[in-house]
């Protein structure tokens, strides 16, 4: 299958799984580490549902996707990265902001991208080398300075010892940026970059299927994405520290500084 037959068939399973999530009721979380680390049926059967249409087309395929502890290895011809439901908390309380995520990978290089938000009928689509989409539309970073930026923020709630480096973080955006948004959805964040709706996204630690589809969305449309300055995002699917922006933000180097934890996260 050519690059462009694949995403044409990732697209066409998120909207499957998208009506599976617009008709979801009775929507119950279970905790998977704590209380802000939830699942949902919902979360399974989308990945199954997804699963099952990339295996049709392509039997090798490898997954390493968020639910159910599915991470084959990503040195494969095909591999599918996916995040069957990026916004499970708002989900489950819903805030009808949350979507399907799915990037596509050979021998560690993502090439095909597509993220959808159901609720919104938006569908980011990119393949490497060809630019950035929405609904079929090529989108753009903005080249505005962070003072003329909106800034999009995560908070990294799983992670505790990472409350100093984000609070640090939100302080700088808030002093310096337009306005700040913190909306649950790393994946559709990194959109909201890559449309020019914000001039930045930042987190302290994402997971890989959390930013594999978005960063290759923000690079094709023209902005860059790393873990810190000269530093790319891994391919491993390690968990990264993760930056996003246009052409025009610069950020302090103290704000990617965790030296102050025992390990690099």
């Amino acid at each position: 299958m050519t690059t462009d037959e694949i995403l044409s068939m990732i697209v066409s399973a998120e909207r499957k799984a998208g009506e599976m999530i617009l008709h979801a009721h009775g929507i119950i979380a279970e905790n998977k580490t704590d209380a802000r680390n939830v699942v949902t049926e919902y979360d399974r059967n989308v990945q199954e549902l997804l699963i099952r249409s990339f295996r049709e087309k392509l039997p090798t395929a490898h997954f390493f996707c968020e639910e159910n502890d599915l991470q084959d290895s990503l040195n494969t011809e095909h591999a599918f990265i996916i995040d069957p439901i990026d916004g499970t908390s708002n989900f489950v309380g819903g805030f009808h902001h949350s979507c399907v995520s799915v990037a596509y990978a050979s021998f560690g290089e993502v090439s095909a991208a597509a993220v959808f938000n159901p609720y919104a009928d938006e569908m980011f689509t990119a393949i490497k080398g060809k630019g950035a989409f929405l609904n079929g539309k090529p989108i753009h970073v903005h080249d505005h300075p962070l003072s003329g930026s909106v800034a999009c923020l995560g908070t990294s709630p799983y992670y505790h010892e990472l409350v100093e480096a984000t609070f640090r973080m939100l302080r700088y955006m808030y002093d310096n940026a337009l306005d700040i948004r913190r909306e649950g959805s790393a994946a559709l964040d990194l959109c909201s970059v890559a449309a020019g709706r914000a001039g930045v996204f930042m987190e302290m630690k994402l997971s890989y299927w959390d930013y594999a589809a978005g960063a290759l969305l923000v690079e094709e449309a023209g902005g860059k994405c790393f873990s810190a300055p000269g530093v790319p995002l891994p391919a491993d699917g390690s968990k990264s520290l993760v930056a996003a922006m246009g052409p025009g933000v610069e950020l302090p180097p103290e704000l990617y500084d965790l030296s102050y934890l025992n390990e690099y996260v």
